[in-house]
């Protein structure tokens, strides 16, 4: 991963922007020497957000089962039969 200054996302973002759309990897802006943000291509922000979405259910789903809020196949169909109707 490249690392730059905001000073020179400043001076060159066109360039960088157009880097990053190609070569999709993403850049570490730094900001008085510590890193501020990262620049990256729509698509992988994109892909990113879908990921975080899906470990974020998975994460939801596994609190409901430690807590004990769980259902058989059965208990299940019975609910969703009134949608499937």
């Amino acid at each position: 991963m490249k690392t730059e200054l905001v000073t020179t996302l400043k001076r060159r973002a066109t360039e960088m922007i157009a880097t990053i759309q190609a070569d999709k990897d993403p850049i570490l802006i730094t900001q008085h020497g510590k890193p501020a943000a990262y620049l990256v291509d729509v698509d992988s922000y994109d892909d990113l957000q879908r990921r975080l979405s899906v470990v974020e259910g998975i994460a939801l789903g596994e609190q409901a089962v430690r807590a004990g809020r769980v259902l058989s196949q059965s208990q299940m169909k019975k609910r969703l039969s009134r949608w499937l109707k």
